[in-house]
C-alpha cells in the first residue's frame, strides 16, 4: 500500500530515507569484487574479459564473437516492425535537434594592450557507450547515450551492451545504434565490459569517456576507473516526484508513478499534494492499476519501500521538500506550473502540465534521459553533447600586456615562494642601462 504523510517533519525523515537507499553497505561488500575483476581485466585483456562473461552471464564466447558483425547489423532491420523503426527514427531526429542546440561555443576576446583571451571547445578522440542488455532491450538509452557523442563529433564511438541468453543482441538495440550512427558494437556487459573499455583489450579498444546506465556492478565500476577515463555520472535507481493540486486527474497520476516504480524494486515514486482528498484517490488508484500489472511484483516492492505521499499545505511547501529530494525527474501536475518553477531549484528534468507524463522525456521529447539521481540533481546535470567535450583556455599577452602586470605576478610567485615563476616574468620584462631587454648571457 503507498503510504500518506501529512507531518512535515516525518515527511522530510522519509524523503531522506528515500533519497539514501543507495548508500549502504551494498556498495561496498561489491566493490572488492568489481576491482578484481577491474585489474584482471587490465592485466590479462580479452582472456579475462570473456572468463567473466562466462562466469557471471554463463555465456562461453570466442574472441572473435565479441564484436557483432555486420551481418547481425543488417539483419536486424529486417526484425524490426515498420512501427518501431518509424518510432526509432522520430525519437532519433528530436533528440538529434534538441542536442545540436547545445554544441558549445569556442569564443575568443581581444581585450586592451593586445591581451587575447578565450576558451576553446573540442570532442574526445573515443567514447565508449554502455547500453544494459540481456533480458531487457533500451533502444531509448542507445539514442539518448550515442547521439550526444555524434553531435560532438567524437571519431571513434564504441558499443558494449550483454548479449541475450543465446548470445544474440536485441534487434531494436542494434537498430537503433545504427540509427545513431554507431556501428562497432560488441557483446559483453557488467564490470568486465566497464574494464575493456577503460584500459582497452586486444579485441575492444580503450576510450576517453564512458557513458551509460547499468546495475550496481557497472556503476561500481565505472565509479574506481573515473580518472583513468570521464564519465557521465554514477547513476542509481530512478526516480519520481510529483507535485499535484487539486485538478490534478488521479488516474494520470497513479499511471505516472507506477510509470517510474515499474523500472527496478529500488526506483521511488513520490507525491507531493495540496489536496488530501487527491492524496487517497491516487493511494486507490495505484493498488488498482497494480492488479494486472505486467511486471505486479517488481512495481509492488518499490511502492512498498520507496513509495510515498505527502499531503502538504501549499505548492511553495511541496516545492521546498521538493528541492530538499533533488528528484531525478521532476512533474509539476498543477493549474500555472510555470509560476511554481521560480520555487524549484533543484532537479534533473521538470515535466510541466498534466499533458507531460514522464515518458514523453524517456522518449523522444529531445532533452535527455539520462539524468542525476539519489540527490546529484543539486549539483549535477542531464548528460549532453559537453559529456563528450572539454575545453582549452587561450591566453596570448603582448609585450605591453605583461609590463604592466610582472610586477603583481612577480609579488604573487615570491609569496608563494617560487622563485622562477617570478623569474619568468622579470627575466621578459626587465631592462638593462641602455634601455633594453636583458638578456642572460
Amino acid at each position: 500500500m503507498l503510504r500518506i504523510i501529512t507531518e512535515q517533519a516525518e515527511a522530510q525523515t522519509e524523503l531522506r530515507r528515500i533519497r539514501d537507499r543507495t548508500a549502504s553497505d551494498q556498495m561496498l561488500n561489491k566493490e572488492a569484487t568489481v576491482r578484481e575483476v577491474l585489474q584482471a581485466v587490465k592485466r590479462k585483456g580479452d582472456v579475462a574479459l570473456l572468463h567473466y562473461t562466462e562466469e557471471f552471464d554463463q555465456l562461453r564466447l570466442s574472441r572473435e564473437q565479441l564484436r557483432v558483425s555486420g551481418s547481425e547489423l543488417d539483419a536486424a532491420y529486417q526484425q524490426v516492425s515498420k512501427e518501431l523503426l518509424d518510432a526509432i527514427q522520430l525519437a532519433a531526429g528530436q533528440i538529434e535537434a534538441f542536442h545540436r542546440q547545445r554544441i558549445p561555443k569556442s569564443w575568443v576576446q581581444f581585450g586592451e594592450d593586445d591581451v587575447v583571451l578565450g576558451k576553446r571547445y573540442t570532442p574526445v578522440d573515443k567514447a565508449g557507450l554502455y547500453v544494459p542488455g540481456g533480458r531487457a532491450s533500451y533502444p531509448s538509452t542507445v539514442l539518448m547515450n550515442a547521439i550526444p557523442a555524434k553531435v560532438a563529433q567524437v571519431d571513434q564511438i564504441v558499443m558494449v551492451t550483454p548479449p541475450r541468453p543465446d548470445q544474440s543482441i536485441n534487434p531494436a538495440v542494434l537498430v537503433a545504434a545504427q540509427e545513431a550512427g554507431i556501428h562497432e558494437i560488441y557483446r559483453v556487459g557488467g564490470a568486465q565490459a566497464i574494464a575493456a573499455l577503460a584500459f582497452g583489450t586486444e579485441t575492444i579498444p580503450n576510450v576517453d569517456v564512458i557513458s551509460g546506465p547499468g546495475n550496481i556492478y557497472v556503476t561500481l565500476a565505472k565509479k574506481l576507473v573515473y580518472g583513468i577515463v570521464g564519465i557521465d555520472s554514477l547513476a542509481g535507481p530512478s526516480e519520481v516526484l510529483i507535485i499535484a493540486d487539486e485538478e490534478a486527474n488521479p488516474v494520470h497520476v497513479a499511471v505516472d508513478l507506477l510509470a517510474q516504480a515499474e523500472h527496478d524494486p529500488m526506483a521511488a515514486a513520490i507525491l507531493l499534494t495540496t489536496d488530501p482528498q487527491l492524496a487517497k484517490q491516487v493511494q486507490g488508484q495505484v493498488q488498482q492499476q497494480l492488479k494486472d500489472h505486467p511486471r505486479r511484483l517488481l512495481t509492488e516492492k518499490a511502492i512498498a519501500h520507496y513509495g510515498l505521499i505527502v499531503v502538504v499545505d501549499s505548492l511553495e511547501a511541496a516545492a521546498q521538500l521538493s528541492d530538499q529530494f533533488a528528484p531525478e525527474h521532476l512533474e509539476l501536475e498543477i493549474t500555472q506550473p510555470w509560476d511554481l518553477l521560480d520555487y524549484i531549484h533543484h532537479a534533473g528534468a521538470i515535466f510541466l502540465g498534466n499533458s507531460t507524463p514522464e515518458a514523453v522525456g524517456d522518449y523522444l521529447a529531445g532533452p535527455n534521459h539520462t539524468l542525476p539521481t539519489s540527490g546529484a540533481a543539486r549539483y549535477a546535470s542531464a548528460l549532453g553533447v559537453e559529456t563528450f567535450m572539454k575545453h582549452s583556455s587561450l591566453i596570448q599577452y603582448s609585450d605591453r600586456a605583461l609590463h604592466k602586470v610582472a610586477g603583481a605576478i612577480e609579488t604573487l610567485a615570491e609569496a608563494e615562494g617560487l622563485p622562477s615563476h617570478a623569474e619568468s616574468v622579470r627575466l621578459r620584462t626587465q631592462l638593462d642601462a641602455g634601455g633594453s631587454k636583458a638578456v642572460e648571457q
